[in-house]
């Protein structure tokens, strides 16, 4: 009532245009849901009587039989204006071992986080720790029905990477989530949205870069279980060690609109997660890599300096010029500039490129090195072999020993610096589990893995102290581990290796299946889209992300520079749009005979897009569809990119009856921009 008479206001004053859509922000039900939760580490609830959110067995007693007779103590400080931090910590008297239980809980969205860390604070081992895990939380038996578990595939290298699923757990149901290999997001993925039979839900990401499990119980009798933690845990502690479990985030949400709660959870990841590169917001970038054209060892400061001087000669704009694996000698762990191929460093191209308004984004992948590198080298205490032995010789630097961390930090540091690198990209292609495993001890299972992946993020955290505001991109053999902890750090460049070298429309729709699932889950990402010059601006469109990489042979004289320039003004016009909330609006599908479709919309700026893609078998050549998040009362100008033809319609018309998408072309992709009518 409030809103239609401030509209008729407005209205008379000639001002309606300027009301905004109200973006998705949490409810007081949802904030209180989540102080309710914060009570468990708040003082509301005290932790001898309350459930605690981890657990583990200690010398095979339960943590929770245990906790409650140990010394216990609370501290609260404020980190800034909506987050405040909680430790609560536990200390075994006979044993020394410490147990801190450090939460995190919001004042501006409806989550809450924690992540419990073990010690021992004595002078002999420990007594055997099992079973360890970051999340363990029981929802009461309902006689509702069954809970909905919602989330997407990690990232296999596939086509159907980050495809959306949709499970009902039904009374007597157990569903288990792992990835392969080690690395959090290969084939399984560590988010999730659990939807309640009473109306409410929960968000859960699993923040662990190594192997996690999670596993949805339904007892009939008892509720729904959920756990989560690192897979395999059964060691004892030596003196002065610590491990950890996983950061659990969860952010509670209310009613029936899944899509709102994944918006809500977008808009959390921007402003508490994702890097902010010199305080600032992240915003859209252009790449350009020629590595597909030269391969490994194989490119050269001649060769760089042609691609760069005709990109610059046909008017393209990057923001980052991109060196991939190969500029260094031989393979993994030799990380010198190879001198018979840049003979003046890749400072000549770091200065090329700064020259032309670019920065440059160099490749590493430090964990890996053949035993004969300086890495291996140096490092020999610190080499891990797999178990069983890996085909072509690689090992891991295993980054849980201290002394190789420091090595392989100041040697990157110094590349960085001396080589004037503005965007450190980081890959990782082998599967580090079973180095991990194959090197623990019978009775310390787990422990290479605790302790490398602390030090993988303590290696990422000294690079952002020497250089505050740099980029760090998380690749790993495509997007294989981009779990939470690491995107607190870095963003995805390529969210999966699933790359178009030929120009089948199949590698199109797999990308924009890519797009779909993955949009829910992370609001930044990025891939790179080759050079089709059959289907040019479906190809494109179809890689089309916040961060997009073009691929290209400019020596090929028979690119279509103009419409190239097009494709990457278009991109320009709507990239923006990608970070605001995201509206799938057709199922996901990979079949040629559907159309897939989705809008970005920025409710703040009162703009967004629509992409729509008609699949080589799709007989309709028009797609209709109905917008989200708009403002019912403002008029807003729709642009079809390819024709320039404008409507105007309100946002009501454009969510009632939406808008038709004509596309002639099979396949054939359209590209809508709209804007609140000044």
């Amino acid at each position: 009532m409030r809103k239609s008479i401030l509209l008729a206001i407005l209205a008379l004053l000639g001002l309606s245009s300027a009301l905004q859509a109200e973006p998705p922000t949490a409810t007081p039900d949802e904030m209180a849901e989540a102080q309710r939760w914060a009570g468990r580490f708040d003082g509301a609830i005290e932790p001898q009587t309350g459930e605690p959110g981890f657990s583990f067995l200690y010398g095979g007693k339960p943590s929770a039989e245990l906790l409650s007779a140990w010394t216990f103590q609370r501290t609260s400080r404020r980190l800034d204006a909506q987050r405040t931090e909680h430790a609560l910590s536990y200390e075994d008297p006979q044993s020394k071992l410490l147990v801190r239980w450090v939460a995190v809980s919001y004042n501006d969205f409806p989550v809450v986080e924690w992540t419990a860390w073990l010690k021992n604070n004595g002078k002999e081992d420990t007594s055997l720790i099992e079973g360890l895990q970051g999340l363990d939380v029981s929802f009461p038996p309902d006689d509702l029905g069954g809970y909905v578990l919602r989330g997407s595939t990690g990232d296999h290298n596939v086509a159907d990477s980050y495809a959306p699923y949709e499970v009902t757990l039904w009374p007597n149901t157990k569903k288990t989530f792992a990835p392969d290999g080690g690395r959090p997001c290969d084939t399984a993925f560590p988010y999730f949205n659990l939807a309640m039979p009473n109306g409410k839900g929960m968000i859960m990401a699993v923040g662990w870069t190594g192997q996690w499990a999670a596993t949805f119980w339904h007892r009939a009798d008892r509720g729904l279980q959920v756990t989560a933690g690192q897979e395999l845990t059964r060691l004892y502690l030596e003196p002065g060690e610590e491990i950890r479990t996983p950061l659990i985030a969860l952010m509670f949400w209310e009613g029936n609109d899944v899509v709102r709660a994944q918006n809500l959870w977008r808009r959390w990841m921007f402003a508490h997660n994702l890097p902010h590169p010199g305080g600032k917001p992240l915003r859209p970038l252009l790449t350009f890599c020629d590595y597909g054209f030269y391969g490994w060892a194989k490119n050269t400061e001649e060769g760089e300096k042609l691609f760069i001087d005709e990109l610059t000669r046909q008017g393209i704009q990057l923001d980052y010029w991109w060196v991939d694996a190969g500029w260094f000698p031989g393979g993994q762990g030799e990380w010198v500039v190879a001198k018979d191929r840049f003979p003046n460093g890749l400072k000549a191209i770091s200065d090329y490129v700064h020259e032309r308004n670019m920065g440059l984004i160099v490749w590493f992948e430090p964990e890996s090195a053949y035993p004969w590198s300086i890495t291996a080298r140096n490092n020999p205490q610190a080499m891990l072999k797999s178990m069983p032995p890996e085909p072509y010789g690689l090992e891991l630097l295993y980054l849980g020993d201290l002394k190789a961390r420091e090595w392989i930090t100041n040697h990157i540091d110094t590349i960085i610096r001396d080589e004037g690198v503005d965007f450190y990209r980081q890959d990782m292609n082998l599967s580090p589990l079973s180095y991990w495993r194959g090197s623990d001890a019978p009775n310390r299972l787990g422990i290479h893995e605790n302790l490398h992946v602390q030090g993988y993020l303590a290696f990422w955290d000294e690079l952002l102290r020497r250089h505050p505001g740099m980029p760090i991109d998380s690749c790993a053999g495509g997007g294989r581990r981009n779990d939470i902890e690491t995107l607190r750090r870095a963003i995805p460049l390529l969210r999966s290796d699933y790359q178009d070298f030929q120009g089948h429309p199949q590698w199109a729709i797999g990308n924009q299946g890519h797009t779909y699932g993955i949009a829910s889950w992370i609001p930044y990402f990025g891939t790179g889209v080759y050079y089709n010059p059959q289907q040019t601006i479906y190809s494109v469109r179809s890689y089309m992300t916040p961060a997009l990489g073009l691929i290209c042979d400019v020596r090929n004289e028979e690119v279509d520079w103009d419409l190239y320039r097009r494709m990457i003004g278009q991109w320009r016009q709507v990239a923006d749009s990608y970070l605001g909330d995201y509206y799938p609006l057709t199922p996901y599908s990979l079949d040629e005979k559907c159309w897939l479709a989705w809008q970005f919309n920025r409710p703040e700026q009162g703009d967004g897009m629509v992409q729509a893609f008609r699949r080589k078998q799709t007989d309709a050549d028009s797609f209709q569809a109905k917008l989200h998040g708009l403002d019912p009362g403002t008029t807003y100008t729709v642009t079809d990119l390819d024709t320039s033809a404008t409507i105007e319609s309100t946002g009501r018309e454009l969510m009632d009856r939406g808008v038709s998408i004509p596309v002639a072309d099979e396949p054939g992709a359209a590209l809508l921009r709209y804007q609140r009518k000044q």
